[in-house]
């Protein structure tokens, strides 16, 4: 049982691919809201970043994914032992990573940290939800950058990398993300076309000189 039985997958075909930064190595590309990471198991699910961006690098591998509706920094590796590098910078929590998001209502606090654990909501799936007994460890700390009259831009930071994690933990201090078509109410919803979340910044450490990196990318809602 599918949370989206009425979707249909449409994805953006400009730009087709949007690449940051690339060398012998890895490739950095602004993912399109929209846009699949991977391709999915129907035959209309197929156009997806990795397949787009194998066909000009077929030796491209995805690191660390990003979730459909949400656009942003993605990394991909170009040969085996970076891919076995950068994965293991991420397994290690050695990677920073901060995202931007538009959130429906004011929020108090101008910074927190949201510790809640989760889990997928099985019948529900793919949506997860909090679950104090069975849910793993997941940690999100959130900074309020500005407010309007129905909305906060705040900036995202996961210490954990669960599923949804920052749309569910956003959802849970009460202020689900504008156009988030799996958590959001009604009002949250009618606001944006879009999901408002955007991953403005990566930094990782090259495979091959060892030398730190960051790598920025301009939210298209903001």
């Amino acid at each position: 049982m599918s949370a989206n039985p009425d979707f249909i997958y449409q994805p953006p075909m400009h730009p087709y691919l949007d690449v940051i930064y690339q060398d012998n190595d890895i490739v950095v590309l602004n993912k399109s809201s929209g846009l699949l990471t991977v391709p999915g198991r129907l035959p209309e699910h197929q156009d997806c970043l990795q397949n787009r961006v194998q066909r000009v690098l077929p030796t491209a591998t995805i690191v660390h994914r990003l979730d459909m509706a949400t656009s942003g920094i993605l990394l991909m590796a170009l040969n085996k032992p970076a891919h076995v590098h950068i994965s293991r910078q991420f397994e290690q929590r050695q990677t920073q990573k901060s995202y931007l998001a538009r959130v429906y209502g004011q929020i108090e606090q101008s910074s927190g940290t949201i510790d809640l654990p989760l889990i997928c909501d099985w019948p529900n799936r793919p949506k997860q939800k909090v679950d104090h007994e069975r849910g793993k460890p997941s940690k999100t700390l959130y900074k309020v950058i500005s407010q309007d009259q129905q909305s906060t831009l705040v900036e995202l930071t996961p210490i954990t990398g669960r599923s949804h994690q920052l749309r569910v933990h956003m959802l849970a201090l009460g202020h689900p993300i504008l156009g988030d078509r799996l958590y959001a109410h009604h009002k949250a919803l009618t606001v944006s076309p879009r999901l408002q979340l955007h991953a403005q910044m990566l930094t990782i450490t090259h495979p091959v000189t060892n030398k730190a990196m960051k790598f920025t990318c301009t939210s298209p809602f903001t």
